[in-house]
């Protein structure tokens, strides 16, 4: 599998598999947003979530991939800050905003800067046609989020600090999004890079939460582990299929076709959530699809 992934880095069918890779982790980041959101604390569902792939990563790093170069450390002590400091944003973003109105703000916020971080470290550049898309698909994001704003009713008393951590959690996707890129570049085996992030960055929160969890009624404890293992599989495949995206394809590319989970999303919204969705917010939807088409056809 790793000289297979290997072999379509730079290559046209590396960019038709990293596009693949994209829009499933487009699917499955909206589907793991919504696990945060849905019946729990979002603080006690991130625990849950990273005490369960750290334990199911730890034999994987520890007994089967290569062991990391020694100048992969410092880039995990990075991913681990830059992670973290993430995950408390997103927390703090779910626990006071609808789903609905916050998630797409977190999106919107990303690709330009994704684009950005991509051309000055990896050399990447968009043409005029692809920036074209990423006005298109931001425009349909943050249009999505205006409507919602305006007709949503949930949790309204705080939606202004929640539109405001919004801003701030998109501003660390686009960072972590680069970084990570970057990590998964500077080791042989992508796969190294991604059990032992894993492992790494599923220490934090748990630890955390512990006081929390210690308090949580014995009823909700199984309920709790059962999200935690379930979000634990959407992450591996999630934030596996767009790091292994950014390895064998362009950044910049993989970054918007991942912000298309806006739609998916707001599908989740209405079917899991109880969110309305009407046709404005459909034809929303269709312009953030058809930004993203525009990316992949004018590179």
């Amino acid at each position: 599998m790793t000289a297979w992934l290997l072999s379509l880095e730079g290559t046209d069918a590396g960019r038709q598999v990293a596009m693949g890779l994209a829009l499933m982790a487009a699917f499955l980041h909206a589907l793991f947003g919504a696990l945060q959101k849905g019946r729990h604390d979002p603080w006690l569902s991130r625990a849950a979530i990273d005490a369960s792939y750290a334990t199911m990563a730890a034999p994987f790093a520890l007994l089967v991939v290569p062991w990391p170069e020694p100048h992969m450390w410092p880039i995990f002590a990075g991913a681990f800050v830059i992670h973290t400091a993430y995950k408390v944003a997103q927390a703090m973003t779910y626990s006071r905003g609808a789903y609905g109105v916050v998630y797409p703000v977190v999106r919107g916020t990303g690709p330009f800067f994704a684009v950005i971080g991509a051309g000055l470290i990896f050399g990447e550049h968009f043409t005029p046609g692809q920036w074209a898309g990423v006005a298109v698909l931001t425009t349909g994001i943050f249009g999505l989020a205006a409507y919602n704003l305006r007709t949503v009713t949930a949790e309204r008393e705080t939606m202004v600090p929640a539109l405001l951590w919004a801003v701030v959690t998109g501003a660390f996707v686009a960072l972590y999004t680069t970084y990570d890129a970057y990590g998964i570049r500077a080791t042989a085996d992508p796969f190294t890079f991604l059990a032992w992030f894993f492992l790494i960055d599923g220490i934090a929160m748990p630890v955390y939460m512990w006081r929390r969890w210690r308090r949580l009624p014995a009823s909700e404890v199984v309920p709790l582990l059962k999200r935690g293992v379930t979000g634990a599989f959407v992450a591996y495949a999630s934030f596996g299929a767009i790091l292994l995206a950014t390895r064998i394809g362009r950044v910049g590319e993989a970054a918007v076709l991942r912000e298309t989970s806006v739609v998916f999303a707001a599908l989740i919204a209405w079917a899991v959530l109880g969110e309305r969705v009407g046709p404005r917010r459909l034809g929303l939807m269709a312009l953030i699809a058809a930004g993203a088409v525009t990316v992949k056809l004018a590179g």
